[in-house]
Formats: structure tokens, sequence, C-alpha cells
């Protein structure tokens, strides 16, 4: 493991701690603003240091890395390990985490297509607002 660089860019640092696949996906992660440099929402091109703070947000979960090292090229799953401290506390009861994720999905619709809503998602929020009747299906 080679620590003479002192400076990195974000996203090749993700790659070679092999917290992001390829290049492109941790890009896409910051691009994505699920990435964090000490509490600061970072683009791929910010330079990280030994002793940053990375908060990253997968699939609605919240994990905390210290950086303790930098390598400037690609090094082995067990190397790689070495380069961050995972600080992540873990969660008090794992029950009480469930609900939260069930809270916070519940609130959300994903719609399948971008722009206009089709047809059907839109008799949805007719509904959700009170403006067609329920059962019969006409307007109030």
């Amino acid at each position: 493991m080679e620590k003479t660089s002192k400076t990195m860019r974000l996203d090749k640092w993700l790659k070679i701690s092999r917290l992001a696949k390829t290049r492109t996906i941790a890009e896409k992660m910051c691009e994505g603003r699920k990435v964090k440099v000490n509490n600061i929402t970072a683009k791929p091109s910010k330079m990280v240091k030994i002793g940053d703070i990375l908060t990253i947000n997968k699939m609605g979960k919240y994990r905390k890395y210290e950086i303790t090292g930098i390598s400037t090229k690609s090094v082995s799953s067990k190397i790689a390990r070495e380069l961050y401290r995972e600080c992540t506390p873990e969660p008090v009861d794992p029950e009480m985490e469930k609900l939260i994720n069930l809270f916070n999905k519940e609130g959300r619709v994903k719609r399948k297509f971008k722009g206009r809503p089709t047809k059907k998602e839109r008799r949805r929020l007719l509904k959700i607002k009170g403006i067609i009747d329920y059962y019969k299906g006409n307007l109030i």
C-alpha cells in the first residue's frame, strides 16, 4: 500500500477502497448526492485526505466511514479494507429500524415515467385528493 500522495479524488478513492464497484458508479453516487465528505455533499472531483469522514447513502441506509489510508493504485480486497474504518453506530432495536424504513417508504409513490402522469396515476392522485368518489369513480 503506497501512502505517498496525501490527497486523492473522491471517485477514485471510492473505487480503490472497493466501496464502489467501478469509478463510473462512484461518480454517479457523488452526482446523485449519495456521498458526503465531512457532512457536506461532495462532487466526484473533491479531494479527500486521511481523517475525512464519508457518509454514504446506499439503498436508504446511511453508513459512515473514516479514511485511514490512501493508495495510488488498485489493491487487494484485504488491503482495501484497511483504507477505511466504519464508524456507523449499531441500530438500537432492529424492529424500530424496520418501522422507520416502513414509515419512510409509505409516503413515497414511485412513478414509472417522467413527465406527465398516466391516466391510471392521475385517477389515483384524484382519489387521494378526494376529488373522485372512491367507490363510484365519479367526480364530486
